[in-house]
Order: structure tokens, then sequence, then C-alpha cells
């Protein structure tokens, strides 16, 4: 444990909590945690996980837009459902990209666990795109990518940095719960979906 992993434990604490009450600083904050988790995972040998961070730092900035401009007459960006397509679409693109993913990382030595590394980048990059959309059902794909990450991390000694992904599980229970509620009570448009959910698909 050192100073990189403990400022990528406030850093990612802090960008899921402000994401879950729909806070747009969510994103400078993330973009700051990006950068330290780029070193952090490079050091411990995860290249995938490290390259990751590159992209949210583009997928930050446009989801920062998104939220800020993305709306109805450029407004700001609602709470919607995930639209029915998207979870099969989704589904095949983890996949795919777990394969590509894991391949790559194997024949470069770039990882030391390929399949892992390779798995939980494709879960993260579907699900940061999600939560850019403002779609709930984001953060059902985060909590499943998160319980993986604390798995890898663990395998790795990064102890703390598992411990924030546990913390990171219960604010995003949090924030699905409160986007949630606010589909509920009507107080978002939903502009992306039927006004129901797929059965036994998380909104």
């Amino acid at each position: 444990m050192d100073w990189v992993e403990v400022i990528g434990f406030v850093t990612g604490a802090a960008c899921v909590w402000l994401a879950a009450r729909q806070h747009v600083a969510n994103f400078p904050v993330g973009i700051a945690n990006n950068l330290v988790f780029v070193v952090l995972f490079w050091q411990a040998g995860i290249g995938a996980n490290a390259a990751l961070q590159v992209v949210y730092l583009v997928l930050g900035a446009l989801g920062w837009y998104w939220w800020v401009r993305g709306g109805p007459d450029r407004s700001t960006l609602p709470v919607r459902r995930t639209p029915r397509a998207v979870w099969p679409v989704a589904a095949v693109v983890v996949v795919l990209g777990t394969v590509a993913l894991a391949r790559v990382l194997d024949a470069t030595g770039a990882s030391v666990q390929p399949l892992w590394d390779g798995g939980t980048t494709a879960l993260s990059l579907v699900a940061q795109l999600m939560l850019g959309r403002k779609w709930v059902g984001s953060w059902a794909v985060w909590i499943v990518t998160d319980v993986l990450l604390i798995g890898l991390y663990l395998s790795l000694g990064l102890y703390l940095t598992a411990a924030l992904y546990v913390l990171l599980i219960a604010l995003c229970v949090q924030g699905w719960r409160a986007w949630s509620r606010d589909l509920r009570t009507g107080s978002q448009e939903d502009d992306a979906a039927p006004a129901t959910a797929a059965p036994g698909v998380p909104a």
C-alpha cells in the first residue's frame, strides 16, 4: 500500500458518491481517479486495467458533455430506463471484448491475469458508457464488474483498492435506488425506452 493507492481510494469513492447523487462533478473527480489508477495498475502488472483508465478519460469527457447538454434542447440529461436493445448488444460486446483483450494481453505479456483483466476491462467500458447516457441499468453492470474486480485486486495484493471496491458496491446500490426512485416518482422524463423494462432485466 502506498500514497498512489490511497489517493485512488479517496478519488474513486468520491466519484461514485457524486454519480449516485447525479452531481456532474463526478466526471472531473473521476478523471483524476483515472490518472492515479493508470500508475497503480501499470505497477501492479494489469495492463488492460491501466489502459482502461485512458479510455475512461475519453468516456468521462463525453459523459460530462452528455450530462450537461444531452437532454432535450441541449438541457441537462435526465435519468432514463435502459433501452431493451442495449442488453443483448452489451452482452455481445463484453464477450467479444473479453476474448479479444485476453488474447492480446496473453500474447504481449502485458497482464499477469489476461482473462480476468480483459473481462473486467470490457465490462467496465460498457458500464461507463451506460453511466454517461444516464441509464439506470448502468449500476447493475457496475456492481457485477466491481465484484469481479475485488477478486482480481485481492489476488494482486491491492488490499486497499479491493476495500474501495467493496465500498463502491454499496454506493452503486445507493445510486441504483436513487435513480430508480426518480423514475418511479416521475421526476425524470423517460425518453429512451418503453414504459417497462424487459422481464428479469434491470432498468
